[in-house]
């Protein structure tokens, strides 16, 4: 592939944006790899991707802040004109019965879920732009990608979650936007998750619940993710604008 691609990782420390991270660099990335509070856990992710062979720069920030984002976006900057990969992988998930949703709660969560996404987006543009289609195998005319991470309950909500799915419902049109007006010089996919990390709040009697609604009869995990966001930076040069489950059918129940 010639010259190491560089991408930008949000939420790079835990769960799925910590697989997402090592399974680039694993693919010959270098990497940026944003967190907010969880800095020994993605001390721990930059060493595993400097093992393999990356350049890695670390970036904290609290993306529910627009000023958040614009360090980063500046940060990134600092170090690279250009980039191959945007993932949007931070993002909120606190439940909160609908009558009791305030007004700070709903900001705070299309602040992060919705609005960090499309500020990253937007200030890295330029960068994105300038990407080398040579490092990750792409068309000539095609120079960056955006990964953006959505949700099955964007289309199927869960009681307790009212301002959580609004927020993954409005990532996936930003996807699709993103994808009209941004092509062929800039890719967007959303890949939405469903069970591949369980809450902290999911007791084991909810878990077996929802694990037995699943087709495939089992949860996934953040590998799962991580190989698609690979797969579609490297290699699935011809999607754009769509959003890829990742939910063993659990999304076509009802």
């Amino acid at each position: 592939m010639g010259l190491r691609p560089r991408a930008v990782v949000t939420g790079a420390g835990v769960r799925v944006g910590r697989a997402i991270a090592l399974e680039l660099a694993a693919a010959g990335f270098d990497l940026a790899l944003h967190y907010r509070s969880s800095r020994a856990p993605v001390e721990e992710v930059a060493d595993g991707c400097r093992a393999a062979g990356s350049e890695v720069h670390l970036h904290q920030a609290d993306l529910a802040d627009p000023d958040g984002c614009a360090s980063l976006v500046e940060g990134v900057l600092e170090h690279w004109d250009a980039l191959e990969l945007l993932v949007n992988n931070a993002s909120a998930f606190d439940p909160v019965e609908f009558g009791q949703i305030t007004a700070g709660q709903w900001e705070a969560m299309l602040g992060i879920n919705l609005r960090a996404p499309f500020l990253l987006s937007q200030g890295l543009l330029g960068a994105l732009r300038a990407g080398d289609p040579a490092r990750t195998g792409a068309p000539p005319s095609q120079h960056g990608v955006v990964l953006h991470l959505c949700d099955i309950g964007a289309d199927n909500p869960v009681a307790g979650y009212a301002h959580y799915s609004v927020s993954k419902a409005g990532l996936v049109m930003l996807v699709k936007a993103m994808a009209v007006e941004l092509a062929p010089a800039v890719r967007t996919v959303g890949l939405s998750p469903g069970q591949v990390c369980w809450p902290d709040d999911y007791d084991e009697a909810k878990r077996g619940r929802l694990e037995r609604r699943i087709p495939l009869g089992r949860v996934g995990s953040p590998a799962d993710m991580a190989t698609l966001a690979r797969f579609v930076a490297t290699e699935g040069h011809y999607l754009n604008g769509c959003i890829l489950p990742v939910d063993g059918g659990l999304s076509k129940r009802y």
